[in-house]
């Protein structure tokens, strides 16, 4: 009889990780969020004047809000990479999507960079109409009866499980993230009060709530809540996980308009962390100057050496923990 031999499911445990990021960055949970931070009167308004009277009562049969299928403008300008998530919920790929065929191709630096170009913006009344026409067809074709949150959420994951498998450079990037997120962990465990795959929760030495979460841009963002609804933003995380020397210009670059973004939401800590040891950090500063310090992913894996213990300090001060 031939030895059983079952390797260890590497794709799916990296999986269950990227999973958390895009949750916060395309799925519902990213749509809820964006709901909270929004006018509700304006949403309710361009949903009854964009979506057909029938589309919004089949949802609501179901205790479903309009935008969990239907997009209007003001949601996709105040977080363009929901987008993405409209997409992944019709069942179609990027390659597939992001065509002169479809007549959306550019619209594409909305879901990848959260960008909005003033063209894109005058565009948003039609793109909001084709895919909600698009949208219509899939709420019939699922059957009123059938119409829930979860198979919603559902018909999302199946399209995000193949462009995950085709990633191998999102898998680098996402496994990078992951790592330095599983560093923090390993540093706060003791102050946490709750962790998932993508969000830990700490309580400081003044008795305030801070968390620790994947984020779309930056990637790793660290609040403290000082009130209900209220947070001072500590530290913004660049991961820049590619392992490439000969692309790392490309990266920092890369890095310095992220952190640029987080200054102007008040970060007071920008941090980027490369896969490459043999990083010329004068390069690096010239290239983000936003950045105030640079890490390497090796040393964090690594937890140990002056690197490490400079990261491990700088995250128990700017949290407020006490050291365990």
């Amino acid at each position: 009889m031939p030895s059983i031999n079952i390797p260890i499911p590497e794709l799916q445990i990296d999986f269950s990780f990227a999973l958390g990021q895009i949750r916060s960055l395309y799925l519902q949970d990213a749509l809820y969020k964006t709901v909270e931070d929004i006018d509700l009167a304006e949403l309710d308004r361009e949903l009854s004047a964009y979506v057909p009277q029938v589309g919004l009562k089949t949802l609501a049969k179901h205790g479903l809000r309009g935008e969990l299928v239907f997009p209007v403008p003001c949601l996709l300008k105040a977080n363009p990479y929901l987008l993405g998530y409209y997409r992944l919920l019709l069942g179609f790929s990027q390659k597939e999507f992001y065509t002169t065929k479809f007549g959306v191709s550019g619209f594409k630096s909305m879901e990848v960079k959260g960008i909005l170009t003033k063209k894109n913006y005058n565009a948003l009344p039609d793109l909001c109409r084709g895919l909600i026409g698009s949208a219509i067809a899939l709420v019939d074709g699922v059957g009123i009866d059938r119409v829930s949150k979860d198979i919603l959420d559902d018909l999302t994951l199946l399209t995000v499980g193949p462009q995950l498998r085709g990633g191998a450079n999102v898998k680098k990037g996402v496994a990078g993230i992951v790592d330095v997120f599983q560093a923090i962990h390993d540093i706060i465990e003791h102050a946490a009060t709750s962790s998932s795959a993508s969000k830990i929760e700490i309580e400081n030495a003044a008795g305030r709530r801070v968390l620790i979460e994947f984020a779309p841009d930056p990637d790793i963002v660290i609040r403290e809540e000082f009130s209900k609804g209220k947070h001072r933003n500590i530290i913004a995380i660049e991961v820049k996980g590619g392992t490439d020397f000969s692309n790392i210009h490309n990266r920092v670059g890369e890095a310095e308009k992220s952190h640029q973004k987080a200054r102007a939401a008040g970060y007071v800590e920008c941090w980027t962390v490369v896969n490459v040891d043999r990083i010329d950090m004068d390069m690096a500063r010239r290239e983000s100057p936003s950045t105030n310090t640079f890490y390497r992913l090796s040393a964090l894996k690594l937890a140990d050496g002056d690197e490490y213990q400079d990261f491990k300090d700088r995250v128990i001060s700017l949290t407020g923990i006490r050291n365990g």
